[in-house]
């Protein structure tokens, strides 16, 4: 069983840059306060050292923005590691006008352990213990963000929290062998098996994905928004490929629109919960449920 399963994570491998591309360091000496090479003096990025069940210690970053609603958990494709994203970090927060937890799976830059398909789900549960330890993040003000590769944690997690804002799936696959064979079934030994929790997640999802992706191809996204529970309306980038949807002006334009929609379902939920109905007749009407149409 073991090897089957190795094979397979070997050809849907992980590649963590070599070497990495920043060093985690403490300002001031051994007492001092985590910092990120490559970061200047930017006092609104907490580093952290977030230690896994598995016991590997991964490496996480908090951009904290002075207004944000919500917070975006973000888990990135399987080729990067934090030190090539701190831009991109950058235009989320400040566009979107979010916080941003990003974080390294063990193996990648300056986390410890080796990368594997259930170490990256013990990196995120982690991570999300971490934001509500530290920054008292609640699952309704929380959307998870998963890139390629890290769709996989980001739907273990996702799977797991009833109460979650939203998720975005970005480039994302419906398997690792899926990515590999055109195959119908799941298999046991396969991994990252999205196909199938997608359909234990209860909160809005985004799917965005290129048309031209020649990675994971575009099946992979329209197959996981069709099996959605709660569609939001996706994101299907033109002559898209893998690695370049964040260049592409309506990348952006579209995630705010998102961030925009779970503001106003997140004041009308509040607004239900603090004024009840007084009448003791209530009136039963059998409504659509609200949905976000396809493009």
């Amino acid at each position: 069983m073991g090897n089957v399963t190795s094979s397979v994570a070997a050809r849907f491998a992980f590649f963590p840059p070599e070497p990495p591309t920043y060093e985690v360091f403490r300002e001031g000496g051994e007492d001092g306060r985590l910092c990120l090479s490559g970061l200047g003096v930017d006092r609104n990025v907490d580093v952290h050292l977030v230690e896994t069940r598995a016991g590997n210690r991964v490496v996480a970053t908090f951009w904290r923005h002075p207004t944000a609603r919500f917070t975006l958990l973000y888990s990135h494709g399987n080729a990067a590691d934090l030190g090539q994203m701190l831009d991109l970090f950058l235009e989320l927060r400040a566009h979107l006008r979010v916080n941003v937890m990003s974080y390294d799976y063990s193996g990648y830059g300056a986390s410890t352990g080796k990368p594997s398909e259930f170490n990256t789900y013990y990196d995120i549960e982690a991570v999300y213990d971490c934001l509500k330890r530290e920054y008292g993040i609640k699952q309704e003000d929380l959307i998870l963000y998963g890139q390629s590769v890290g769709s996989g944690p980001t739907l273990h997690l996702a799977a797991r929290l009833q109460k979650l804002r939203g998720v975005v799936l970005h480039s994302a696959i419906l398997s690792g062998i899926r990515v590999l064979y055109p195959v119908k079934m799941t298999f046991w030994f396969d991994i990252f098996k999205n196909i199938d929790k997608i359909r234990q997640v209860n909160c809005h999802v985004l799917v965005i994905h290129g048309t031209a992706d020649d990675i994971v191809d575009f099946s992979h996204g329209k197959r996981l928004w069709e099996l959605s529970n709660e569609k939001y309306d996706p994101l299907w980038i033109k002559g898209g490929g893998h690695c370049n949807l964040e260049t592409y002006p309506e990348y952006i334009k579209h995630l705010r629109k998102f961030i925009v929609s779970m503001e106003k379902l997140s004041l009308v939920k509040s607004r239900k919960q603090n004024n009840p109905p007084t009448s003791t007749i209530t009136e039963v009407k059998h409504n659509k449920c609200l949905r976000f149409g396809k493009r």
